[in-house]
């Protein structure tokens, strides 16, 4: 598999890794966080949500969020478009040295509204160059089947390395397959 190379450009579209952690910010991710869950995606819950709903999964993730002086803490990627937050993802360190060289991408999220205008992919990529920057050896991260993102993924040089029939229960009688997808960083 190729690594990707360009990152795609997108004017006005502003990333900060490690920002600070405010309760604005929180409170900022909380709403995108439900709104992206409202609007059907793949991002630990099923709509209808609520932010009273999701604040308590969000407190667990914050609560691992540090920057460059703890290696074992995740780092938090978010991207504004004239000062809105429109897209999050956050890099979470597996705290096992056997697995140090790579990274697991959470909560990959971007702005219902801001869809189509390259944001998702423009996150990837800022993501990417950050592992890369790093001297990781890859990217995993895993998707709910059916609702289309195998393709998405795969546009933006995720390869498909597994998938659990079934694993997730969205609703009774409505399985979904756990999808796992890595993307090389290593060269040759």
């Amino acid at each position: 598999m190729t690594p990707s190379t360009a990152a795609p450009t997108v004017p006005g579209l502003d990333f900060t890794l490690d920002p600070e952690l405010t309760d604005r910010l929180r409170a900022e991710i909380v709403t995108l966080w439900t709104d992206v869950s409202n609007a059907g995606g793949s991002v630990g819950f099923v709509p209808p949500v609520t932010e009273q709903r999701v604040l308590p999964t969000a407190v667990q993730q914050f609560a691992h969020v540090g920057g460059p002086a703890d290696p074992d803490a995740d780092r938090l990627l978010i991207a504004r478009a004239g000062g809105e937050l429109v897209g999050v993802l956050f890099f979470e360190s597996m705290r096992f040295d056997l697995m140090d060289h790579w990274r697991l991408l959470k909560r990959v999220m971007v702005c219902p509204t801001m869809q189509g205008r390259g944001y998702g992919a423009a996150l990837l990529a800022e993501a990417e160059r950050i592992a890369r920057s790093w001297g990781l050896a890859g990217l995993r991260l895993t998707v709910r089947g059916g609702m289309g993102l195998e393709r998405f993924y795969g546009r933006c040089g995720y390869q498909e390395v597994g998938r659990v029939p079934g694993a997730i229960r969205v609703g009774p009688g409505d399985e979904r397959d756990d999808i796992t997808f890595w993307l090389e960083l290593r060269e040759g």
